[in-house]
């Protein structure tokens, strides 16, 4: 989907089409994962108000979201998995503070090892603030998706908040997290229809059915 050029109702059939792109995935674990990430999570961050925070076991809950919606780091797992439950208590509860100042939150995040510029926990507690940067969105927001720093990470979420109040301006309201989900589901979709994924798919059928009739 063409981030400037598209049409806000094509960004609101893309957002619709979030939750089907997610079960094409054929990843069991991510549709009740993607549930905690949106809804549960946030839900439990702001009843601990005045003082929001994450716990170890969300964060690691976070982050098999983030790697079952994308690519599959076990490594990240594991650092997240041996975090400290007070650092980790202690550094979203210093991030959430530091909010609207992406920079400042992402940094106070950043000390825990595993934890980069890429994390869900800031759009899990503000998501109409600190998108997810998922590869997708940055391909489609920058043009690439290897530089995962603070820098592109400033960069990425001043765009998405400013798309976001473009199609706000119009019937249906967008927080940054809305846009990034868009741009994720248009990409899926896009795959899900390529070619490419057409010859892959017969490929796989071809050699099952050659397996069955030996």
């Amino acid at each position: 989907m063409d981030f400037d050029g598209a049409a806000p109702d094509q960004w609101s059939r893309e957002l619709s089409s979030y939750a089907d792109r997610l079960g094409s995935l054929d990843k069991p674990d991510l549709i009740p994962l993607d549930e905690f990430y949106r809804n549960e999570l946030p839900a439990l961050i702001h009843a601990r108000s005045p003082n929001p925070h994450i716990t170890a076991p969300e964060l690691v809950e976070l982050m098999k979201w983030k790697l079952a919606r994308g690519k599959w780091r076990p490594r990240l797992l594991d650092f997240v998995s041996s975090l400290d439950g007070e650092a980790v208590v202690s550094a979203s509860r210093k991030a959430f503070e530091a909010l609207p100042d992406v920079s400042r939150a992402v940094t106070e995040l950043t000390v825990l090892k595993g934890v980069g510029p890429a994390t869900a926990v800031l759009a899990a507690y503000a998501p109409g603030v600190a998108p997810f940067m998922s590869d997708e969105a940055m391909v489609a927001s920058l043009g690439n998706a290897k530089d995962y720093t603070l820098k592109q990470y400033v960069k990425f979420a001043s765009k998405l908040q400013g798309k976001a109040k473009e199609l706000s301006s119009h019937e249906k309201t967008f927080t940054p997290s809305d846009v990034e989900r868009a741009l994720w589901s248009a990409a899926i979709g896009a795959e899900l229809s390529s070619p490419a994924r057409d010859r892959d798919s017969s490929v796989k059928s071809s050699k099952s059915s050659k397996r069955k009739r030996k």
